[in-house]
């Protein structure tokens, strides 16, 4: 095995290689992160507002969710190719930028249509946001990516499960104009942004030597034929993952009402307990990744959660709560794992890979959305949580992944 070139920084004694993690800039993008997918999450959370207002059936609420999640994952990846050649520090408080103006709009929007511009312009923030403070959590870890890649989803994560205890306080009660007041957050957001994105420009260059010292010496000994398996694979468990979290985000409110007879806001509550512990399951996977690997966080978090998928749609409305839980601890410990995972397998596109699988999420986010939509307005919303019981089974194919984590150990050290 070769042995790897190290590489010195200005300061003869301080390899770049051995970059310490800085938390100040993780902090900053992680608690941006949560400002964002707070104001995101306002938009299924009030879905059973405007289904009421605007007289719509399941599919067009489904819509609503394409609409956003495709204008997002439709651009995320070019975002990232186009960055990981063309960096764009301030871009980040440019994205969030959009969610305000989207924000607005959401909350004296007059139509359906107008509904549909509102989201698409979150969306669009979200392209924008996603990819490069993705390779920024990349750039700031210290070689702990699986770690710096959980901050950073815990503070999104954490953001989605806020938004619908917020609206089920704020906007179930007054009405959906006061969307608007969030719009303070995406002025807080653009303000910690532009601070980051001065830091980003002034460290641009040290991070570019650092990122030919990780493809000198991390690059897998996989050929081209095998890192495109598996790249396919981890689309594939993306596809899993995300149109399961889709049935919950965007019906799982209905789903109580209608079985249960449960008050709307107790519904959010509810939604709120399986989203905080999405949050929490994000925090497990990225450090549990670096030490023992990424590929068995993957395997577990994906086909581990049968079980639990299998058993919710039989149960009572106590045991309901507590399979949300375990349900939402697990499946989301895979994300981190999976996007450093497919970071490895292709070194110095982070930006590129982020884009893609942030963008796969969203997409898949939209389209299951989308289609379950069609489905609970066919049948029922108890039959779409039977058939999406069975979507972990897809992390079968985990087990034809290589094991790139041991290797990148072995030629680490």
């Amino acid at each position: 095995m070769e042995t790897p070139v190290q590489i010195k920084s200005s300061s003869e004694n301080d390899p770049i290689t051995a970059e310490k993690t800085i938390f100040s800039v993780l902090i900053a993008i992680s608690f941006s992160h949560l400002l964002n997918d707070t104001m995101q999450s306002l938009i299924p959370s009030i879905y059973p507002l405007v289904k009421t207002a605007f007289r719509l059936n399941f599919a067009q609420v489904g819509l609503i969710t394409l609409t956003f999640q495709l204008t997002a994952s439709l651009l995320q990846p070019l975002v990232g190719l186009f960055t990981d050649r063309h960096p764009l520090p301030f871009s980040l408080a440019a994205g969030m930028g959009f969610t305000l103006l989207g924000l607005v709009s959401l909350a004296v929007a007059g139509s359906f249509g107008m509904l549909l511009l509102s989201v698409g312009m979150v969306g669009l923030g979200s392209a924008v946001f996603h990819p490069e403070s993705s390779r920024l959590a990349h750039m700031a870890s210290g070689g702990k990516h699986g770690m710096a890649q959980s901050l950073f989803q815990l503070g999104g994560n954490t953001g989605s499960s806020i938004g619908p205890l917020v609206a089920a306080a704020i906007i179930v009660p007054y009405g959906r104009f006061y969307v608007i007041w969030f719009s303070l957050a995406a002025l807080i957001g653009m303000l910690v942004l532009w601070r980051v994105g001065g830091w980003y420009r002034d460290n641009l260059s040290r991070f570019k030597k650092k990122a030919r010292v990780i493809v000198l010496n991390t690059s897998p000994a996989l050929s081209s034929r095998k890192v495109s398996i598996s790249l396919f694979i981890l689309l594939a468990l993306i596809f899993s993952k995300f149109f399961y979290l889709s049935s919950m985000t965007s019906y799982y409110t209905f789903y109580l009402m209608e079985k249960f007879h449960i008050s709307l806001q107790n519904s959010q509550i509810h939604l709120f307990i399986f989203l905080f512990a999405v949050a929490l399951g994000t925090m497990i996977g990225g450090p549990l990744g670096d030490r023992i690997g990424r590929k068995y966080v993957i395997w577990a978090s994906i086909l581990g959660v049968a079980p639990f998928t299998l058993l919710m749609p039989h149960a009572d409305l106590l045991w309901t709560s507590i399979l949300s839980v375990i349900i939402g601890l697990i499946l989301s410990s895979a994300f981190p794992a999976i996007l450093v995972y497919a970071q490895e397998l292709v070194p110095g596109k982070v930006g590129m890979i982020s884009g893609l699988f942030f963008g796969l999420a969203f997409g898949m986010g939209g389209l299951g959305s989308a289609l379950l939509g069609v489905l609970a307005d066919k049948t029922s919303l108890r039959f779409v949580y039977e058939v999406c019981a069975f979507l972990p089974f897809i992390g079968l194919l985990t087990g034809f992944l290589p094991n790139i984590g041991s290797a990148r150990k072995a030629l680490s050290d």
